[in-house]
């Protein structure tokens, strides 16, 4: 077999990069999401306890006394932040898995009729 034509080496590297991207924007979904379900149960933690009861929140390798409420809402906020940068991926994700297809459709395109 001869070498590929310019384009379909060109549409080859653009699906490697496409695969590449979706792959980090996947992984980065799954890290956010793993913070998004540990700020989820300590919120849940922290609704178990007494509202009086002393609450420590890890700063650097310290652990800091905190007041209840103030850990809650900066949990929540938290929260808030990690769920929008999941949609935000969730998005990317969908975009680029568009893509991925459409540039796989026009490379077999391209090599359909060579095949017959």
């Amino acid at each position: 077999m001869g070498e590929l034509p310019p384009q379909v080496q060109n549409l080859v590297a653009q699906l490697q990069q496409l695969q590449q991207q979706l792959q980090a924007v996947i992984t980065q979904r799954a890290q956010v999401e793993a913070l998004l379900r540990d700020a989820e149960q300590a919120l849940e933690e922290l609704q178990k306890i007494e509202d009086e009861a002393p609450v420590y929140k890890a700063v650097g390798n310290v652990l800091v006394k905190e007041k209840k409420e103030d850990v809650i809402k900066e949990l929540t906020e938290k929260k808030e932040t990690y769920e929008i940068r999941i949609k935000t991926l969730q998005r990317q994700e969908e975009k680029l898995r568009e893509r991925f297809a459409e540039t796989q459709k026009k490379l077999q395109g391209i090599l359909s009729p060579q095949a017959g």
